[in-house]
């Protein structure tokens, strides 16, 4: 309690536009922390002030002062912002800012305004004419960039038709999405309702097949994203900024392969321009118009807004994970990170060249590689809002010398390992990033899942909204009644048990729901979601499953699952015959 004390006493609130207008009057130098209520203020920073306030020793002249953007008109164009941004206010005008946790720039600044401040108080220089910033204006100051061009998320949103769902075109327009530069903000696959098919389509309405085009998209299912331009900042604390014409890219079909850099393909302003050139614009219809994107993410995603949540990959590099695994992984779990998939790896020397590139050029950086080959790192694929930023905030600079002098509370300063001047931890350095990084150390499984006709249309909602929470996308999905014939393609390794009859009458009770759930180590995860066959046992052994919860008896437990790769491969190619390539 006493260090939220003394947070509260270095860093005044405002938080209403009168106080703005109030601290504006302050003698001497403020320094504002622009933050958004879904996101909070920057603690990277907070030692760092600490640290200035002691060694300055300028209460009159020096102020720290946190603003939320969401309750003050003048900061309305930092609302949508994920990035700590710092306003400098000298004499009730703001005439600097500087964007991001950019410890060295923010330090430097406050120093020189303060002896400046100083030496006006002196009387041994006049105040200069400072040009003041204009939130909406498009020049910069000191080199910063200057403030933000759009008030907003500049989002899409992007349908694929069943016809290319079911021809498994889904990842492969996903993957041409990232590859231009796109973020895929939010995805889900479903059925669409008749209303989200007419409000969506409207302005064809009028065609003359148009409720054949009705009927086709709401019996198959869709899917779904919200798309956003890429941002491709770099961490504001890295000593050398990265060539930005060069990306990493993480091959998707061999764990073996090395990561290679790649030139960045050109940067589209319109998601629709890019699948129109590229011939996909058959196979997704995309919505830009703002005022029906928003409408259609309250329909489709609703918690969107008020949520940033993304998912990055964080390492925990060797010598780290041998001596304080546990430490680490606590604090994740107290800062409100989500572990949604986690593995030991030992990385092939060009995966540890390729994750330590940065440092390539210096002394150490042989030895570096030879420890980061020595054992297993840690890969974790972390969620939670905000992630990417709070993540590079919690972990610090890239090198300890740096974590040490400005940020001696983050993870880099307090794991350092003896020997080793770099961050013990690593984490994706954008969502485009992440997202190909989580593809190749995570690469996806499937498998089969079933729900069972005797689960209420309420207990299916509850049940698929179990699948997303654990991190599974639902592939492919159909309604089907499962006769003899079906049946056997799902259930066929025990046709030939007494109790089989049993099991086809339960299932000629009503509809099933098929899936093909996608997910790293997919069958293993989806079988402990399940829980065990005997829901009275999975209440004593595993009473957070589906089982458990939804499961009347062995018979009708809800759910079934493949039960290894084989099975899971031979159900969905029998199930879902119109995946499976012809052989020419």
């Amino acid at each position: 309690m006493a260090s939220k004390k003394r947070e509260v006493q270095l860093q005044a609130v405002v938080n209403s536009q009168s106080l703005w207008d109030e601290m504006l009057q302050n003698r001497g130098l403020t320094v504002i922390d622009v933050y958004q209520a879904w996101c909070g203020p920057c603690k990277a920073m907070q030692p760092l002030f600490r640290k200035l306030r002691n060694e300055l020793n300028e209460d009159e002249l020096l102020h720290f002062v946190v603003a939320e953007a969401d309750n003050i008109i003048t900061l309305q164009p930092f609302r949508y912002t994920c990035e700590p941004v710092f306003l400098f206010s000298v004499n009730g005008k703001i005439i600097a800012k500087v964007n991001g946790a950019n410890a060295p720039l923010v330090n430097q600044k406050i120093i020189n305004l303060i002896d400046e401040e100083r030496k006006i108080e002196a009387g041994e220089m006049v105040r200069p004419q400072y040009h003041e910033i204009m939130f909406v204006d498009s020049g910069a100051e000191d080199g910063e960039e200057s403030p933000y061009k759009n008030t907003e998320p500049p989002y899409s949103i992007a349908i694929i038709k069943p016809d290319a769902v079911i021809a498994g075109k889904s990842l492969e327009i996903k993957e041409k999405i990232l590859e231009a530069g796109f973020v895929i903000q939010a995805e889900d696959n479903r059925v669409l309702s008749e209303q989200q098919v007419r409000d969506f389509y409207h302005q064809i309405a009028d065609q003359p097949d148009f409720e054949d085009f009705v009927l086709f998209m709401t019996n198959e299912l869709s899917h779904i994203l919200v798309v956003s331009q890429g941002n491709e900042e770099q961490p504001a604390w890295e000593e050398t900024k990265p060539n930005p014409e060069i990306e990493i890219k993480f091959s998707e079909d061999n764990h073996n392969q090395v990561a290679t850099p790649t030139m960045m393909n050109k940067k589209w302003d319109s998601l629709q321009g890019y699948l129109e050139t590229h011939h996909m614009s058959q196979l997704c219809d995309v919505e830009e118009n703002m005022e029906n994107v928003n409408k259609f993410i309250d329909m489709f995603f609703p918690d969107l807004k008020n949520m940033k949540l993304e998912k990055i990959l964080a390492l925990l590099r060797p010598g780290l994970l041998q001596e304080k695994k546990e430490d680490v992984l606590n604090i994740i779990n107290d800062e409100g990170f989500k572990i949604l998939m986690q593995r030991s790896i030992i990385l092939s020397e060009e995966e540890a060249q390729t994750l330590c590139k940065e440092y390539e050029n210096e002394d150490y950086f042989e030895n570096l590689i030879e420890k980061m080959t020595s054992g297993p790192s840690l890969a974790l694929v972390l969620s939670r809002n905000n992630c990417l930023q709070y993540w590079k905030e919690l972990i610090g600079p890239s090198t300890v010398e740096n974590a040490k002098e400005y940020f001696p509370e983050s993870l880099c300063a307090q794991f350092a390992v003896e020997g080793l001047p770099i961050n013990q931890l690593y984490g994706s350095d954008s969502l485009e990033t992440a997202e190909k990084e989580i593809q190749y150390f995570f690469p996806p499984q499937q498998t089969l899942a079933l729900i069972k006709p005797h689960v209420t249309q309420e207990q299916r909602e509850e049940i698929l909204k179990y699948i997303k929470e654990a991190g599974f996308e639902i592939t492919q999905m159909k309604e089907i009644l499962l006769n003899e014939e079906e049946a056997e393609k799902i259930y066929s390794k025990i046709k030939n048990k007494d109790f089989y009859k049993d099991v086809l009458e339960m299932l000629s009770e009503g509809l099933s729901l098929v899936m093909i759930l996608t997910k790293w180590n997919a069958i293993s995860d989806w079988r402990r979601l399940m829980g065990p066959i005997d829901p009275d046992e999975a209440k004593l052994l595993s009473p957070d499953s589906i089982r458990a919860h939804f499961g009347r008896s062995i018979l009708k437990n809800a759910v079934h699952g493949s039960s290894n790769i084989y099975e899971a491969k031979e159900s969905i190619n029998r199930m879902f015959e119109e995946l499976v390539p012809e052989k020419p």
